[in-house]
């Protein structure tokens, strides 16, 4: 059976621009997150990724950009030996008020269709509140990255995960879900 991991994408795996990535030039990892996901891949981790990405809806870029930069992230991935199943990305603003933003769950759905997978039990890694509660909401078991500049802000709040679900990066996350690995298995 394959383990699945779900992560966010800005301030997670690339630095969070606090606007947006709009070229992959604009795409930097964060020190460390390329290789924290080519260590799980490597431990028999599969992951996916669902991101907000409100900037298509507000015609700031287009679907063939924003592809555009996944591509140039799953190359830089595959340097390091790292790889993704499947990326699930909302396009829509938040005034859309639609099912797929996080911190509503319609990207994890869509993720277990496309995969045929279940999603329940397994982590969800986020730097923001919407991806806390995303994960929880689904019967995910969140786990929070202070990287990004919205980790900190969400670290020890009410929606905040247990501190021991809460790391300093993808890298520190990776290797506690490694850990715990054996305990389930």
């Amino acid at each position: 059976m394959d383990e699945f991991v779900i992560l966010d994408r800005d301030g997670v795996i690339n630095v969070d621009l606090m606007t947006y990535v709009t070229k992959p030039e604009d795409f930097e990892p964060i020190k460390g997150s390329l290789e924290a996901i080519a260590l799980l891949n490597k431990n028999g981790y599969k992951i996916a990724i669902a991101t907000n990405q409100a900037c298509i809806e507000k015609n700031i870029i287009t679907e063939s950009d924003l592809a555009d930069i996944h591509n140039y992230m799953i190359k830089l991935l595959s340097k390091v030996g790292g790889e993704i199943e499947y990326i699930a990305y909302c396009p829509h603003a938040p005034e859309s008020n639609c099912l797929c933003r996080k911190p509503q769950t319609g990207l994890l759905k869509e993720i277990e269709d496309e995969l045929h997978i279940n999603l329940k039990g397994k982590y969800f890694i986020g730097d923001k509140e919407s991806d806390i509660l995303a994960g929880r909401n689904y019967g995910c078991t969140p786990l929070l990255i202070k990287t990004g500049g919205y980790g900190e802000k969400v670290f020890g709040t009410k929606n905040s995960p247990p501190a021991e679900h809460c790391f300093n990066n993808l890298l520190e996350a990776a290797k506690f879900i490694i850990s715990t690995q054996s305990e389930y298995s």
